[in-house]
């Protein structure tokens, strides 16, 4: 099957009764394909939608080639100066945009983003563009948080792994001053969702986006006790519009993120250097020459 989800394009043919589209318009494309009539669909939760496609998903395939259909509805017209490799990044940045808004990032918010990987930054990126005071990302990798405030990220705080889970959260409050106000579990590892609990803040919001297929250890305790609302994110939903306004705007700036490019030619050598962890957004160009 063909891979890729995070796509931009040129449009090429448009289908009987499309208007908001024509050949030439660049476009950002939402990789979902849901049903539209189920009572999720109806209310905006189509990410959810139970009979859904997504690029790149069996049995669906993706986009990694010169042409592929893909309905008009879930394809985005992009700025006049968002470029292509800016509208292929819609699409993680959509996550970051979507968990934020589960766990009602805002104006003035003190945010903790758990792991600083790509959808680390990208939640780094939105929850500042949403008003956030100060985001801290966590990881275990040094380099990583290093990017990480190269960024923008107010504060970062290297994970010990020979640290207790008390201990690290002490530092981290420490560091902040306070609680976070907003968590977002980005990472998946084992220890993370613990951890997020026990840093948020009495009253606070966790959003949960990291996925690990083992059954997690969480403090159900704490969680009760401190009232915090904890939500699951699962990809997106609406939010290409605005993901590509805040960057037209100037809200957010994802080029550093976009660190190596291949051709289509190239895709091999492309999937081998980004599996090595070496880079961050590794680009495929799938335009001829």
């Amino acid at each position: 099957m063909l891979l890729g989800h995070e796509v931009s394009g040129v449009v090429s043919e448009v289908g009987e009764g499309v208007t908001h589209l024509k050949p030439g318009d660049r476009v950002a494309v939402d990789p979902h394909v849901p049903c539209r009539t189920c009572d999720l669909c109806k209310t905006g939760r189509y990410n959810i939608c139970p009979k859904v496609s997504f690029l790149a998903t069996p049995p669906a395939d993706g986009a990694l080639t010169r042409f592929f259909v893909h309905p008009a509805d879930f394809s985005f017209k992009l700025a006049e100066n968002v470029n292509f490799e800016e509208g292929a990044c819609v699409e993680p940045l959509s996550v970051g945009l979507h968990s934020c808004r589960r766990a009602r990032v805002g104006l003035g918010h003190v945010v903790l983003a758990t792991g600083a990987g790509p959808i680390g930054l990208c939640v780094m990126l939105c929850a500042k563009a949403l008003g956030a005071k100060s985001v801290c990302l966590t990881d275990i990798d040094q380099k990583r948080l290093d990017f990480a405030k190269s960024m923008g990220a107010t504060h970062t705080l290297l994970l010990k792994k020979d640290e207790s889970e008390a201990d690290a959260v002490a530092r981290l409050v420490e560091m902040l001053g306070d609680y976070p106000d907003r968590t977002i579990e980005c990472s998946g590892a084992p220890s993370a969702l613990s951890f997020a609990v026990n840093a948020t803040k009495l009253g606070g919001a966790l959003a949960m986006v990291g996925l690990n297929s083992a059954a997690l250890p969480f403090p159900a305790a704490e969680a009760i006790l401190k009232e915090i609302d904890i939500v699951g994110s699962c990809r997106y939903a609406n939010t290409w519009p605005t993901i590509i306004d805040m960057i037209s705007m100037g809200r957010i700036n994802v080029k550093p993120m976009i660190t190596h490019h291949y051709k289509l030619e190239e895709t091999i050598q492309a999937f081998n250097f980004a599996k090595s962890g070496q880079g961050v957004k590794v680009m495929i160009d799938c335009t001829r020459g």
